[in-house]
């Protein structure tokens, strides 16, 4: 492998890419199999009295962000799966690295979302690093944003991501 990055690859950087809108409107019988998987009983969630006093309205937890956007697997006219993160399979494609794990996440969130947002999103490829070798492999590293809004324009969140793309060392 050559420590060149690709021109292909270099053009991706800074660029939007893959914006799409999730395939359903967020609604409570999501936000209440959310929490009720991980025991969350925060009222805000449930009683939408406390969720009018505390934000003026129904809200989806924060750390829902992705869930309004995760693929599914098929839907009607749909001729092939859809991937989350595609950035990140490109990547590895495209630089010959077939292993690749995630070492880092952070979300920031924005505004609330609420119920009926319809939430779109897009992938930003942020940098990619010259050739490093680790203990698992010679490969690249990668920051990949994801970008999150509602149908008003307005930014509910930004999930970062450093990816490592590698060939394991015994097959170099």
């Amino acid at each position: 492998m050559s420590d060149d990055l690709p021109a292909e690859v270099k053009s991706w950087i800074g660029q939007e890419r893959y914006e799409e809108e999730g395939g359903f409107p967020v609604e409570m019988g999501y936000i209440w199999t959310g929490c009720s998987s991980v025991e969350n009983g925060n009222p805000l969630y449930w009683d939408e009295k406390v969720a009018e006093e505390v934000t003026g309205g129904q809200i989806a937890p924060p750390t829902m962000i992705s869930a309004w956007f995760r693929p599914h697997h098929w839907s009607p006219g749909q001729s092939e799966p859809r991937l989350p993160l595609k950035v990140h399979f490109d990547l590895k494609e495209a630089l010959g690295l077939p292993e690749a794990v995630m070492t880092d996440n952070t979300i920031t969130f924005g505004v609330p979302v609420r119920l009926g947002d319809r939430v779109k999103t897009h992938q930003v490829l942020r940098s990619v690093s010259p050739l490093k070798t680790t203990k698992i492999g010679t490969g690249r590293f990668w920051e990949i944003e994801v970008i999150y809004t509602n149908q008003r324009g307005e930014n509910v969140g930004v999930e970062s991501y450093t990816g490592y793309g590698y060939q394991k060392k015994d097959q170099q």
